[in-house]
């Protein structure tokens, strides 16, 4: 033969799938490929939407929001740029319907334009709700009012008529459908009211202790935006100028970018352990095609083939197969991207620009890193086939690949699934906890085939488990190779199964039954009495109250704190603005402490939520000074509470452990509660109380709602591309070993076994590994649980005890229907036929 390596390669490549040799390779290949790829596109196209449109969020190249009117050295900084401005105003407030026209209210987002507005991008309005929305450069005129569709089924208005905001009297003109810097995410869930400049000042809403934001945006040369930007966050920094920020697009609800957070991440892990999975099913498939191409390999050695020439075609046909494997996957991820995006449709308010070719090389290159670890290393041995093969049957066996190659492989596609992972702490998890589980199950399996064999007595034992016994002591290798696959395939499926169950049931208890629907601030002191007794009269009697104070952290332990002490952003923004402070004796039920104690009545102390302590620097025993509208405060810190901010409730970064602060101190009262189902319950309250602000989350709770079920819809449905990664390893796992069994059936067979006997040996040996496997892989699985949630996801590990014992049942079943599948040829194979087999 003279055949070139390509040349063979391609002509093997052409047989083999033919004969149906490597689907199980192709299968494994693909499914890693298309559930990384998926994650790939997916993200890639959500990054470069934002990227696209984040110009447009802002509302200008450059904005910067203040809690006071724009500070006049910005607006002269810009002015001398020559930068084009404008400053919107933003507050929530209550409108109202007239009282001829049912006097309803509801919670409003008021924002004041001027002319100009916007700088980027175009409004879209409509003349009816419904109607179709034109774009336009224009702002309401004066005395006019522009609003969200569902303020006027909220108030029973329509177009022409009247909403009251504070003191003014305007008429409703147009629905307001794109607002173009309204921001990502979900900040807006109060209806958009949208009014002239003009007007603002009839309201008599703003007052100094109103909660204000404004929002100085510009646009200009792109040298000269830069140059601002570069001057506004030195300046920013400066002592004496608070509440001043450059804004960025990461807007949104806290308890909705860690929904998003959390399920981009296990749609991460479940990409990576589809893809471990499939190494593992790449490596098994890969022996077995590896053992049958042994005569094979053996042939071309007798026709004169060099080892050289051999293991380049072989290497040939794999680089074509796992091209050929990865270009599927590819294909198939860019299939199911698209099945992404129509579930999480709701959480995305704009089109997504085509996604970029970085997902596509990285599917490939990992279909190909695939098969070169975890494939090759037994390939390559048919290169040295001693040509005695042909008639020596015993020669030229695969044996185990060297550790040298395992290691290099192992350390490439670790390197690699790390570099796609985009959280480097889960990869090293779920890399790190899967390469140590596969050496724990190694270990493990091993000791228990050694202990199998004297655990059964013989003589007293029935036949067919003395057999089964037999056959796995006989091949002690390939028992620890098959319980080690199948632990490792249970492992990842137990792993997801755990930790899908509790992050679902997180998101869950996030919006309780019970949880809180409104929410109503600036209750004034005199106020509260008559206000708590106007609840107690409609029969809510269960709620929060807390007083709410508003404060400026001036001092730690007697050193003045201003933004130039902290390089971390967040950091520097908190002590900028005033935070929300409160009072009450007892610990906050929905609160736990995790450092010091809360000791009730104590004077002097404070109790600090652990996030912003570590973002400050804080401790044990730190002294903290405010600035409280004018009056100075100082405490201690005695204790570190948790706080969950998506829980609904009230929460608060600081708070005293005592019944009452000092009457100096400005402060208003909020509370929380379900609102009672009687008509007219809010707007009565609020004709009684008409300075505060109730906020109505029941839309809110729903919109969460939505929102985690699209999540938890796209997150199973790429679980159940691990979930078909897991069986094809179950599938390998048992059918590796199927030509030896179908030997040693058939000399059974032929000294007088019952088929009815063989089976009861499979079913015994299949239902053994099952169990062994699925008790290691649901324990291991626990401590893998355990971590993920407590340094990934950030949630409780709940998991229950009797986990190893559901594994063990789940891995005995799954074994014995992929066995059935994978060996009940075997079972009905005329003895002659592999007897034949085996002599040729």
């Amino acid at each position: 033969m003279n055949l070139s390596f390509l040349r063979l390669g391609w002509r093997s490549l052409v047989r083999d799938l033919r004969a149906g040799a490597l689907r199980l390779l192709i299968v494994a290949v693909s499914l890693a490929v298309a559930a990384l790829t998926a994650v790939g596109f997916f993200a890639d196209r959500l990054q470069g939407g934002l990227q696209r449109d984040a110009l447009q969020l802002l509302g200008g190249d450059a904005v910067v929001v203040s809690d006071l009117p724009t500070p006049a050295a910005f607006v002269e900084r810009a002015r001398a740029l020559g930068l084009q401005s404008v400053t919107t105003l933003s507050f929530p407030t209550m409108g109202r319907a007239s009282d001829a026209q049912g006097g309803a209210s509801k919670l409003v987002a008021l924002k004041s334009v001027p002319p100009g507005y916007p700088l980027r991008g175009n409004l879209t309005v409509a003349d009816a709700p419904g109607a179709a929305g034109q774009s336009t450069r224009a702002i309401p005129a004066p005395g006019q009012v522009w609003v969200d569709a569902s303020l006027l089924t909220a108030l029973n208005l329509a177009i022409g008529d009247t909403l009251l905001l504070g003191d003014a009297q305007l008429r409703i003109a147009r629905i307001i459908v794109i607002e173009p810097d309204r921001g990502s995410g979900f900040i807006g869930f109060a209806p958009r009211v949208m009014i002239n400049r003009q007007d603002l000042p009839a309201t008599g809403l703003v007052q100094p202790a109103s909660r204000l934001n404004y929002r100085f945006a510009l646009i200009g040369p792109a040298p000269a935006v830069a140059a601002f930007n570069a001057w506004a966050l030195a300046e920013a920094k400066k002592p004496g100028v608070h509440g001043v920020r450059m804004e960025s697009l990461d807007s949104g609800r806290p308890e909705m970018r860690q929904t998003l957070d959390r399920a981009q991440q296990f749609m991460g892990l479940v990409a990576l352990l589809a893809a471990l999975l499939a190494a593992v099913a790449v490596a098994l498939a890969a022996r077995g095609f590896a053992a049958g191409q042994l005569d094979a390999a053996a042939m071309l050695r007798v026709l004169g083939q060099s080892q050289r020439a051999i293991a380049g075609a072989y290497s040939t046909e794999f680089a074509l197969l796992g091209l050929l494997a990865s270009v599927l996957g590819v294909a198939l991820g860019y299939l199911v991207h698209h099945a992404f995006v129509l579930l999480l449709a709701g959480l995305l308010g704009t089109s997504l620009p085509p996604p970029g070719l970085w997902p596509a090389a990285s599917g490939l290159g990992l279909g190909l890193t695939l098969l070169f670890a975890f494939g090759m290393p037994p390939l390559l041995q048919l290169a040295r086939v001693p040509p005695l093969r042909v008639i020596r049957r015993d020669l030229g066996g695969i044996k185990p690949a060297s550790l040298a190659v395992l290691a290099l492989g192992l350390a490439g596609f670790a390197a690699l699934l790390l570099a796609v992972s985009r959280d480097l702490l889960l990869g090293l998890i779920a890399v790190g906890g899967f390469a140590g589980a596969a050496a724990l199950f190694a270990g493990l399996s091993w000791l228990a085939v050694k202990l199998l064999r004297h655990s059964v007595n013989e003589v007293s034992a029935p036949r067919w488990l003395v057999l089964a016994t037999r056959q796995i002591a006989a091949r002690p290798a390939y028992a620890v190779v098959q319980v080690s696959s199948l632990a490792l395939g249970l492992l990842a499926l137990v792993l997801l199964v755990l930790l899908r169950t509790d992050l679902i049931s997180s998101w869950r208890q996030a919006t309780p039954p019970d949880a809180p629907d409104r929410f109503v601030i600036n209750v004034q002191p005199g106020q509260s009495a008559a206000f708590r007794q106007a609840l107690a009269d409609s029969g809510v009697l269960r709620y929060d109250w807390y007083p709410m104070i508003r404060g400026r952290l001036v001092a730690v332990n007697g050193q003045a704190v201003g933004p130039e002490r902290y390089a971390d952003e967040r950091a520097k923004r908190l002590v900028e603005r005033e935070l929300n402070l409160s009072n009450t004796l007892e610990q906050p039920a929905h609160n736990q402490i995790v450092a010091g104690q809360w000791r009730p009545g104590e004077a002097g102390a404070i109790s600090v939520e652990e996030g912003i302590a570590k973002t400050l620097g804080l401790r044990l025993g730190d002294r903290l000074r405010f600035d409280i509208g004018g009056v100075q405060d100082e405490a201690r810190i005695t204790s570190l509470r948790k706080v969950d901010w998506g829980s609904m409730r009230a929460n608060f970064f600081v708070m005293y452990p005592v019944a009452q602060l000092e009457e100096s101190l400005p402060l208003t009262y909020l509370a929380a509660y379900r609102a009672p189902a009687a008509p007219g319950f809010d707007n009565a309250l609020v004709r009684q109380f008409p300075n505060i602000t109730s906020v109505d989350m029941g839309a809110t709770i729903a919109q969460v709602q939505r929102v985690l079920d699209q999540v938890i819809h796209a997150v199973e449905f790429l679980f159940a591309f691990t979930l078909a990664a897991g069986l094809v390893v179950l599938f390998a796992a048992v059918t590796a070993t199927r030509e030896e069994r179908a030997r040693e059936y058939a000399i059974m067979r032929a000294v007088g076994a019952s088929a009815r006997l063989l089976r009861q040996v499979q079913r015994a040996e299949l239902a053994g590994v099952g169990l062994l496997a699925g008790f290691l892989a649901s324990a291991v699985a626990l401590a893998l649980g355990w971590a993920l949630a407590r340094f990934v996801f950030d949630f409780s590990w709940t998991a229950a005890p009797w986990v190893p014992l559901a594994g063990a049942g789940a891995g005995a079943v799954l074994a014995l229907a992929a066995g059935w599948w994978g060996l009940r040829e075997v079972l009905l194979r005329p003895v002659t036929d592999t007897l034949r087999r085996s002599a040729e």
